[in-house]
């Protein structure tokens, strides 16, 4: 998988393309929208993390050239503003997500991943996801655990996938928030926390191999594990 990443801040960018090319990737780092650019024309990426606050031109207008040319790769915005025009701004020109500094790399890791699923979407309406004795099937709209049919509401629906799609890794609130939700996350609200629980209560309270894990002052993990053996520091079951 090969990212390309404009960003003129130098250590930022080393830090993202070191935690990007440990995760697997292949990362081309530019530091100018004019040698961004041309590595976009010249190259084939399969997404884009671009900074907004270039000194050459800045990373709207690039993308904006970039999207009117045709092309249609997920570009990730990285941006200090946080301002909602921003965000409208870089969505309306063609941009896919927008990440507000600083952040954890955690979050823009499972971002730069959730984009690359979208791209490949069509994948998923044939597919079974499946974990422990549960089973999703995306196309059919439906949910198992063993031979039990549970029913989720749409929302819940979404939640799940989202977990399968991403078992096994740590999930903070603020990306459940973005890629289920659609919103930023507020900390005062505990809405991620009550729609994870009731799921729970769908999918886990009634069988001995729980799934929905907590990762106390991180998120959520999808994993399969046995009630009675719990043995990892700083998680619990629920």
């Amino acid at each position: 998988m090969k990212v390309l990443l404009v960003e003129d801040e130098l250590s930022l960018g080393e830090y993202i393309k070191k935690g990007l090319t440990e995760a697997g990737f292949i990362v081309e780092h530019k530091t100018t929208g004019l040698d961004g650019y041309h590595a976009l024309i010249t190259q084939d990426f399969k997404v884009v993390v671009m900074d907004v606050m270039l000194p050459d031109i800045s990373g709207f207008e690039l993308v904006r050239n970039y999207r009117a040319a045709g092309n249609s790769t997920p570009v990730l915005f990285l941006t200090a503003k946080d301002d909602l025009s921003d965000r409208i701004k870089g969505i309306e020109i063609g941009g896919d997500d927008y990440l507000t500094k600083p952040f954890a790399f955690a979050e823009l890791l499972v971002r730069i991943k959730s984009l690359l699923r979208r791209a490949n979407h069509a994948q998923y309406k044939s597919t079974v996801l499946h974990i422990a004795d549960l089973k999703m099937d995306i196309a059919k709209r439906s949910v198992h655990r063993g031979e039990q049919a549970i029913i989720l509401t749409a929302k819940e629906f979404a939640l799940l996938q989202f977990f399968l799609e991403h078992q096994g890794e740590v999930l903070p609130r603020s990306v459940i928030a973005s890629q289920v939700w659609d919103m930023n996350f507020d900390s005062d609200t505990n809405v991620i926390d009550v729609a994870i629980r009731r799921l729970r209560i769908k999918i886990d309270d009634a069988y001995p191999i729980k799934l929905i894990r907590t990762v106390r002052g991180m998120g959520y993990r999808l994993e399969a594990v046995d009630s009675s053996d719990i043995t990892e520091t700083g998680t619990e079951t629920h």
